[in-house]
């Protein structure tokens, strides 16, 4: 037990090493300042505005910048879905694979377009390599880069300046932070054994004289910015549980790595944006505090195994089911907190097997969305709740809600809340319905506690764009495939939207001088209350779902019924 808890505290002190080395370095790309891939990367950009006709110095307004998001997203997901439909007649297809079914196209890549990769297929049998790497491998970088573009937006706003240009964001999170990371990542997974082979599926002779057939494809570099990018989609359908994509204990952590290393840096970008550091560490420290208590809850659950498997055996054991023995309890639970965490979706253990404790956790991360958060978009989340503590806590002590020396007024808060709201609409609701009509209900594998665990799971994965589920849910069929996606759409783009008019609005604004009576929000009083409206907001929320699924079947395991 002491070992699991050891491999966990020195991940975690990896990640705080990391944070404001690539903080730092983002910041100063997207600040426009040098950098050490300048001599290579600055005539390829050139030559990419050249070819776009994209301004280099052009700034774009809120609408500007949210029509560039949509319309973008829009090209790149309708090209996808036509490479998908027609993977049959492409090259990179040595198993003869034809058009999967209209509704999993559709699904798959809306999915894989919002930086949600919910999976409701099998990779193996279902997609060619042609198809997993230029369709799906490229929106995994480009959904990556949208997101951070948006998240940059966001921060140059909120700290007075202009929101820039998209299409300049869009490229320089793929030339100087996504593809170098994923390159260094990807030949670090090779040599740990991740296959990289545009073969198809390997027929072996076994010892007992059967045949087995063994897929592979080019795994490494899906698997690297599937993982750094916080998207998720798995090349096998058993995702970083599959040995080809995850084979041992230094895949692992280099990959727990890769999924925390940007979202976990962006807080400290914001730092050097706004100039403040002390505001940046207790934001940092807040989130890492949270974070720490869910590994915390979900590690115990599953080192104290299931109390009636454990009655039955008169003895203790972890709870090991549906887990990877190279990994163990102790980098599952890990794993499991982070990928809900981050956004990310990537499994390396069945999160249908977790504990309650693990599971209330997983969902936990998935309602408040701020706990590293998705690519980008999980740090702006961050701020609106700070926006919305700061309007809170000023009218409680009576002072002008300020932020950064700018007053936050009623348009502030209408868009705050509408990126606040939208999430349990997109949750509760769509769980609601398919818990009430039987179209649905066929897919729940565990009725009672688990099965409304399952349902909620896969809405609230969608709608955070996370993309993991509970997969004893039956998930491929025409309901989940086109009511998933419903709120996979509006669970990205009308936040995004309402972010970017936010970071528009706060920009300009004139800056109000400090008095005595200016609320301080990088104090630890402020950030410890931040920490609690948070919280309180979450619950309040979503505490009957909790209650009614990984709470209650908790409760029912420990009484041993």
């Amino acid at each position: 037990m002491g070992q699991g808890f050891l491999q966990i505290a020195l991940t975690l002190c990896m990640v705080i090493a990391i944070t404001p080395l690539l903080g730092q370095y983002i910041a100063r790309v997207f600040l426009g300042e040098s950098t050490i891939l300048d001599p290579i990367m600055n005539p390829i950009e050139r030559m990419l505005y050249l070819l776009g006709g994209v301004g280099e110095k052009e700034e774009m307004t809120a609408w500007q910048y949210i029509r560039a998001v949509i319309s973008s997203n829009l090209i790149m997901g309708i090209s996808v879905c036509l490479l998908i439909s027609f993977q049959g007649i492409l090259p990179w297809n040595p198993n003869g694979l034809g058009m999967p079914r209209w509704d999993i196209v559709l699904h798959t890549t809306i999915s894989f377009l919002t930086n949600t990769d919910q999976q409701h297929y099998t990779g193996e049998t279902t997609l060619s390599h042609f198809s997993q790497t230029a369709a799906l491998g490229f929106l995994m970088f480009t959904s990556a880069a949208t997101g951070l573009a948006v998240g940059i937006a966001f921060i140059r706003g909120l700290t007075g300046r202009k929101l820039g240009n998209f299409y300049v964001d869009i490229t320089r999170a793929i030339t100087r932070i996504l593809l170098p990371l994923s390159i260094i990542g990807a030949i670090a997974l090779l040599a740990l054994g991740v296959p990289q082979t545009l073969e198809g599926t390997l027929a072996v002779q076994t010892l007992d004289g059967g045949t087995q057939y063994i897929a592979r494809g080019p795994v490494a570099s899906f698997e690297i910015i599937k993982l750094l990018g916080n998207n998720g989609g798995g090349f096998f359908a058993a995702n970083s549980a599959h040995p080809f994509e995850n084979p041992n204990g230094a895949s692992n952590l280099l990959e727990i790595i890769a999924m925390i290393a940007i979202p976990s840096s962006l807080i400290y970008t914001y730092g050097v944006f706004a100039n403040n550091k002390k505001q940046t560490w207790l934001l940092f420290w807040m989130v890492f505090i949270i974070y720490i208590v869910m590994i915390w809850v979900t590690a115990v659950g599953e080192v104290q195994g299931n109390p009636i498997i454990n009655q039955a055996l008169n003895t203790e054991l972890p709870n090991l089911e549906g887990k990877e023995v190279r990994f163990g309890w102790a980098e599952t639970a890990l794993w499991a907190v982070t990928t809900t965490a981050t956004m990310t979706g990537a499994v390396n253990g069945m999160h249908d097997s977790l504990m309650p404790q693990g599971i209330f956790s997983s969902l936990f991360n998935l309602f408040v969305q701020i706990i590293w958060g998705g690519q980008g978009t999980g740090t702006a989340y961050l701020f609106i709740y700070l926006i919305l503590t700061v309007f809170i806590t000023g009218l409680m002590v009576g002072r002008t809600p300020e932020f950064l020396g700018r007053k936050i007024e009623q348009r502030e808060i209408f868009l705050a809340s509408v990126v606040l709201l939208i999430h349990p609409i997109m949750v509760l609701v769509p769980s609601a319905i398919a818990l009430a009509y039987p179209i649905s209900l066929s897919g729940i594998s565990n009725p009672g506690f688990h099965g409304i665990s399952q349902v909620v799971y896969e809405y609230a994965s969608a709608a955070a764009n996370n993309g993991s589920g509970l997969e004893g849910l039956k998930d491929n069929t025409l309901w989940w495939n086109l009511s998933s996606s419903f709120s996979i759409l509006a669970g990205r783009y009308i936040p995004m939207i309402a972010i970017l008019l936010l970071a528009d609005s706060m920009s300009r604004k004139a800056t109000v001088p400090q008095t005595r009576g200016t609320l301080r929000t990088d104090s630890l009083l402020f950030t410890t209350v931040t920490a609690f409206v948070t919280i309180i907001l979450a619950v309040l929320t979503f505490f009957p779902v909790l209650a009614l699924g990984p709470v209650a079947e908790g409760l029912k395991l420990a009484s041993g019924s």
